[in-house]
């Protein structure tokens, strides 16, 4: 499975790249959303892309994005605040004697401190690192699909809850950030010739387990593409609709079997980038037969996966 990748957050860079319109109201609507339910999960990277980008939209997100960052800076100094009171008093306690609560107290007040202090000091920060542009199950990620003729770029969520399921799929169905192939016709049927989409990509990372000293552990490997390239990976999208419930874009990357070198480094899937020609037809795959779209598979960017422990 696609456990990780790092993106292409940059909307603008859609815009140069590939010529994709900006679904500007979807933009707007999921940073307002995430100042609803802070659970909605946005890259730090498509935040700063809208607040560089005011004259695409990016001054009302820009005003979310500020309003979110006050409301979280006010709920961790409130947490830090409390984490520090119960520090000291277990600190206070030891001091006259050792006890096995005041002791665990200490151990996760000072780790909540040290989270809250992380946490805050991630929010002032500015300047992007790799990490601000990775999704996990769960974050919203630019796609790419098609509309109207036209190349449109859409905010949704990874992990995908196929039109006319429960919502409670997600938590039944909890792999569903990935499809493999040999499946589309099958569970994926709802989608696959219909709501085809791409994600752009530079590295994607993955578990794989390695032998130690102390036994088999799992470890997390970064996986690029050589030469350096952003990759178009195959995707499949749904929208979600329910009475009283807000509509829902969500997607998943296709997996296929793995070319040797990502075999050898001990895992067993992955992604499928597609060819930057064949990009038209994957995102309008209703004009297509399923040979086709299958061929659209078979016919992918092949580089070579280096791979490396993940920082």
């Amino acid at each position: 499975m696609c456990y990780s990748a790092q993106i292409l957050a940059d909307h603008k860079k859609y815009v140069r790249t590939y010529g994709a319109d900006i679904d500007i109201q979807a933009f707007v609507d999921l940073f307002w959303a995430r100042l609803e339910d802070d659970r909605v999960k946005i890259l730090k990277a498509m935040e700063v892309a809208f607040k560089n980008a005011v004259d695409l939209g990016g001054n009302q997100i820009c005003n979310f994005v500020d309003q979110f960052g006050a409301n979280q800076r006010t709920k961790l100094e409130q947490t830090l605040y409390q984490q520090r009171t119960r520090l000291a008093d277990a600190e206070r306690t030891l001091l006259s004697k050792t006890t096995k609560a005041a002791t665990e107290a200490k151990r996760i007040a000072t780790h909540k401190v040290d989270w809250c202090m992380d946490k805050l000091a991630d929010l002032g920060r500015t300047a992007l690192v790799d990490q601000d542009a990775r999704i996990f199950p769960g974050y919203y990620a630019p796609v790419m699909v098609m509309e109207d003729g036209k190349r449109v770029l859409k905010p949704m969520r990874y992990q995908c809850r196929p039109a006319g399921k429960p919502a409670f799929f997600d938590t039944r169905f909890p792999g569903t950030y990935n499809a493999r192939r040999d499946t589309l016709e099958g569970f994926w049927k709802g989608q696959f010739g219909f709501t085809h989409g791409v994600i752009v990509v530079n590295a994607f990372y993955e578990h794989v387990e390695r032998a130690t000293p102390d036994g088999p552990q799992k470890v997390i490997l970064e996986f690029k593409p050589r030469p350096r390239q952003d990759m178009l990976l195959a995707c499949l999208w749904s929208k979600w609709s329910q009475p009283g419930e807000p509509d829902l874009l969500s997607f998943a990357a296709i997996t296929d079997e793995p070319p040797d070198e990502i075999a050898w480094a001990g895992h067993d899937r992955c992604v499928i980038p597609i060819k930057a020609e064949n990009l038209d037809a994957w995102l309008n795959p209703r004009s297509c037969s399923l040979a086709q779209l299958y061929a659209m598979l078979d016919h992918r960017e092949r580089p070579y996966y280096e791979n490396r422990l993940a920082a």
